[in-house]
């Protein structure tokens, strides 16, 4: 199918105001319709439009697989009852004094690599909440592993700043191959400018021709 190149609010950083799974592609209230469902027809999914603590910065505030969703501790109990409707899944509130546990937590249907910043607790309902075993660790001696790795059931692109030992431990733990690239002409945080589920991906318009065969190769999609 190709990966398709958009924009939200006229900024390339697409992953920060979305967050998707094989079911749903949440969404922020008020972006236009035309929008949103492009994107869900080349993901293959539902349109939840939803918010987070009132704000539409979805990506950094949530972590989700197949099997469920969590939210930072700022959800309101309306919108964890949208998210839920919608995807099906238990939506649960993460108990932490860390908010932005899109940042921190990686995660597929196999499991998720974990911020070492994150409380021992906060992890346990990492674990039970997507129902996967977790592996907590830096990417490049950087902690925000959520931002550095973008996961699906299909593949994983991670930040060109991980070492080669981390891309293979990243590939261990999600048990699926593992692959650099970065985002928008170099940046090198590839959930902030790609949007992906196990069938497509969409990028930030400024996503180049080769990193576009790097997130190809890497989500194998």
């Amino acid at each position: 199918m190709g990966l398709h190149l958009v924009d939200l609010y006229r900024s390339p950083n697409i992953g920060i105001f979305l967050k998707a799974n094989d079911k749903a592609i949440l969404v922020p209230k008020g972006i236009a319709s035309s929008k949103a469902e492009k994107i869900a027809t080349d993901l293959e999914v539902e349109v939840c439009q939803t918010s987070v603590g009132g704000t539409r910065l979805l990506g950094p505030l949530i972590a989700m697989n197949n099997k469920g969703v969590i939210a930072s501790r700022m959800i309101e109990d309306y919108e964890m009852k949208e998210i839920s409707s919608k995807t099906g899944l238990k939506v649960a509130r993460l108990e932490s004094r860390f908010t932005a546990v899109g940042n921190l937590v990686a995660a597929n249907d196999r499991g998720a690599i974990i911020s070492p910043v994150l409380e021992q607790h906060a992890v346990k309902q990492v674990q039970d909440t997507l129902g996967i075993e977790t592996r907590t660790m830096t990417i490049g001696e950087f902690s925000q592993v959520g931002a550095m790795i973008l996961a699906t059931n299909s593949g994983a692109a991670v930040s060109p700043r991980a070492g080669e030992e981390e891309a293979l431990e990243v590939e261990k733990v999600l048990k699926v191959e593992a692959s650099a690239s970065s985002v928008n002409g170099g940046i090198p945080f590839p959930a902030s400018g790609v949007v992906a589920n196990s069938k497509n991906a969409v990028a930030g318009f400024l996503t180049t021709g080769p990193e576009l065969v790097f997130l190809t190769r890497a989500l194998k999609v």
